[in-house]
């Protein structure tokens, strides 16, 4: 198995979860979101470096949930920016996958999907397809439907060869929803992995309540 570095991206301040603080901070069940989200990476052992990609305001905050193979750099002024920092802290490690910090419940399993997907490929990520029916609307009404037919929900990680991954977010104009659109305007070939319905994106306070949730049922509660 080829070694992989993680990217983990921290550097934003998350303000549509509610809270007095960035939900990467913020409590799930005893331990801030963040930190959830490394021990998922840091007990994985395919992945041999981690690089957690912070706000200047965080860097000192983080000290705690730092180990010998995981480092702090300071995120730039927009998401790819600091994607960008993250990648070229990577040392000694061929493949990489980022990750949002905002996924904690992020499982060894689909870690293990990417890494194997990137033996074959040099994009690999975890989507799940489109099951609901989909609707155009406007002004409150619904104006249309919409064929849900090769429609995916990204997730991350989303991994790479590192070398081509920084080539194509050194190439790219700006603006891309996410890693795999870089890679792919690079012209870069991702191939979908299955994703996990557990593996959520907080977003919205009602996103903890529901991680919260799945935390129980891994717990036997």
């Amino acid at each position: 198995m080829n070694k992989a570095a993680a990217v983990i991206v921290a550097a934003g301040r998350g303000v549509r979860a509610g809270g007095t603080e960035p939900k990467q901070w913020q409590n799930l069940r005893g331990k801030p979101v963040l930190a959830r989200t490394l021990a998922a990476f840091q007990s994985h052992p395919d992945i041999h470096q981690i690089v957690l990609v912070l706000h200047s305001d965080d860097v000192g905050r983080a000290n705690p949930f730092l180990d010998a193979n995981t480092i702090a750099v300071t995120g730039g002024s927009d998401r790819a920016a600091s994607v960008k920092n993250g990648l070229a802290a990577v040392t000694d490690a061929p493949l990489v996958l980022i990750h949002d910090v905002a996924r904690p419940l992020v499982t060894h399993t689909l870690i293990s999907q990417v890494i194997r997907a990137l033996g074959q490929q040099t994009g690999a990520a975890p989507a799940l397809a489109v099951t609901d029916a989909l609707w155009t609307g406007s002004a409150g009404q619904v104006t249309g439907t919409m064929d849900r037919a090769g429609l995916f929900r990204a997730q991350t990680p989303q991994g790479f060869d590192l070398e081509s991954i920084i080539a194509a977010h050194a190439a790219h104009p700006g603006g891309a929803a996410d890693d795999v659109e870089v890679a792919r305007t690079y012209g870069l070939d991702v191939a979908i992995v299955p994703g996990d319905e557990d593996n959520l994106k907080i977003t919205h306070a009602e996103d903890f309540v529901r991680a919260d949730q799945i935390l129980r049922g891994r717990d036997g509660h």
